[in-house]
């Protein structure tokens, strides 16, 4: 009996030690360790978030990216409108042409600020003077209380005109699919999204001063994202494409922004999919109209277009005018480049940051290789000898009844 339960308990720790080197960790489940398998499972979580947020940030440092790089290009191209200017304050010299090429630099100004979005964000048309906030980070509090960080990017108007930023949804309301299209759902009717489900918004066509707007409500049943409204109104360069961009990246940054984890959106080209996994109904309200008021306004760099030196009186103002305009565009790009070192910097933090996590989890819960090693082939000369012992046990019997022939 004792030959038998020491060979039991060897057999014990044998299975143990080959768990550890199958599995590489000491502690694999919540039976092993369960103190230790919490901490480290927590630990995994964050580690996991914290590499959707260093996505987060890559996707923010491209778009402040671009913003910066048309940012410089619209200094460079103001730069050599000065020197037009300058030359334009002599009296013997063509104003007329002087003035063509002043006329060709402020169409690429316009040309280049339009083009300046990623993935449908533009920071700097104008069209909205709100902050863009890129998540940054999750602080873990001691008691275990979770909270988002944001970096907050100032936009910066650097448009000549701005069609969208004068414009308000009204006009004639368009109560049919021929504006934007809900899943076949007549536009501004309310339609259910029941759960596991997707609907397709598709914006079916753009005209200057189309307002598009989705309400999204689940105040009646989960409330986790309550009515939220996300509106954008077409200028004159929008398609099709950029038109669900825009509002696919306003409904998605939200969500980021807040965390909500129930609903989530993308888009592909014009439509933009809405997938429910709440566990109960959404409602989906996409309306639009035609007509509204989206009369041109000034942008950041509105005064370019009232640049004109063909007479004295207009050249002298245009060297006033061209510094403000310099200056505007240069503390656009002076911006947006201290933004995207910070998302940078912030970047490789998140980087070591996960490293670290990971490292520090490994400490925990991975098993010393060497050791187990060395302690299985211990174990395994431990377990012939415990057989062995076992046969030598069974075998005293057999040596009393042979007293007996």
């Amino acid at each position: 009996m004792v030959a038998l339960d020491t060979l039991r308990n060897i057999n014990k720790d044998l299975a143990s030690v080959q768990n550890e080197i199958s599995t590489g960790k000491s502690v694999s489940s919540a039976k092993d360790n369960a103190a230790i398998w919490a901490i480290s499972t927590v630990m995994s979580t964050d580690v996991e978030s914290f590499k959707q947020i260093s996505d987060s940030l890559n996707l923010g440092s491209s778009t402040v990216g671009v913003a910066r790089v048309a940012s410089e290009k619209v200094t460079e191209l103001l730069q050599d409108m000065k020197e037009l200017i300058v030359t334009a304050q002599g009296a013997n010299v063509d104003r007329t042409k002087i003035q063509t090429e002043i006329g060709e630099i402020r169409e690429n100004i316009a040309s280049v600020v339009g083009a300046a979005q990623f993935n449908g964000l533009n920071l700097v048309d104008g069209s909205s003077s709100a902050d863009m906030q890129i998540l940054s980070s999750l602080d873990r509090s001691s008691s275990g209380t979770v909270t988002a960080a944001f970096i907050d990017v100032a936009r910066h108007d650097l448009s000549i005109s701005n069609t969208a930023s004068g414009a308000t949804f009204g006009g004639s309301a368009v109560t049919d699919l021929t504006i934007i299209n809900n899943g076949g759902t007549n536009a501004g009717t309310a339609d259910t999204l029941a759960d596991s489900a997707t609907q397709d918004i598709t914006i079916a066509a753009v005209a200057d001063g189309n307002s598009y707007r989705i309400v999204l409500d689940d105040s009646a049943t989960t409330n986790s994202l309550g009515q939220r409204t996300f509106e954008y109104v077409a200028g004159t360069d929008d398609s099709l494409n950029s038109v669900a961009a825009n509002l696919a990246n306003q409904i998605s940054t939200f969500f980021s922004a807040t965390g909500e984890t129930n609903y989530t959106v993308s888009r592909t080209d014009d439509v933009i999919s809405i997938t429910n996994n709440s566990g109960a109904n959404l409602s989906i309200t996409a309306a639009s109209a035609t007509g509204g008021t989206a009369a041109a306004t000034a942008g950041g760099l509105g005064n370019v277009a009232s640049i004109d030196v063909t007479t004295d009186a207009g050249a002298t103002a245009a060297l006033t005018s061209i510094e403000s305009l310099l200056q505007t565009s240069i503390d656009a790009a002076a911006g947006f480049g201290s933004s995207q070192t910070r998302i940078e910097n912030q970047t490789d933090f998140v980087s070591s940051l996960i490293d670290s996590m990971t490292s520090g989890i490994g400490g925990l819960v991975d098993a010393d290789m060497e050791a187990a090693s060395a302690k299985l082939q211990a174990l395994q000369v431990q377990q012939q000898l415990g057989v062995q012992s076992l046969s030598i046990a069974n075998q005293a019997p057999q040596t009393l009844l042979s007293l007996f022939r």
